[in-house]
């Protein structure tokens, strides 16, 4: 006697049904094209979890760059003066001292200069 796969395909079309919900159409009711849907948005969100990063550090220069040319320093200048200095901050926690401790960050600024 042979067995039948409806049970486990049921399953299956289950699953990928309730990741499309909310999707427009065809693509929320029909499994084939609800399946092509989840794909996608599963690899852009996947892409974007790394893109999120990238976007993160580039806002951290930024604000990084801007501090530092209040306090007359470039940011390749002033990150360079830091590691000369042995000072390892990373840009996150260098970017959050520029904004919440103003005078912390031209103590870092003076450090930096003084390595140069």
């Amino acid at each position: 006697m042979r067995i039948k796969g409806g049970l486990n395909a049921k399953k299956k079309h289950k699953r990928i049904l309730k990741l499309a919900k909310g999707y427009r159409g065809a693509r929320s009711k029909q499994y084939r094209i609800a399946k092509q849907s989840v794909m996608r948005a599963l690899n852009e969100s996947y892409r974007g979890r790394k893109e999120r990063k990238r976007q993160f550090r580039s806002l951290w220069i930024v604000r990084i760059n801007a501090a530092a040319r209040m306090n007359g320093l470039s940011y390749s200048r002033l990150m360079h003066g830091l590691k000369l200095a042995g000072v390892f901050i990373n840009r996150k926690m260098l970017s959050e001292v520029a904004i919440a401790d103003a005078e912390g960050f031209r103590q870092l600024c003076e450090t930096a200069k003084a390595k140069i």
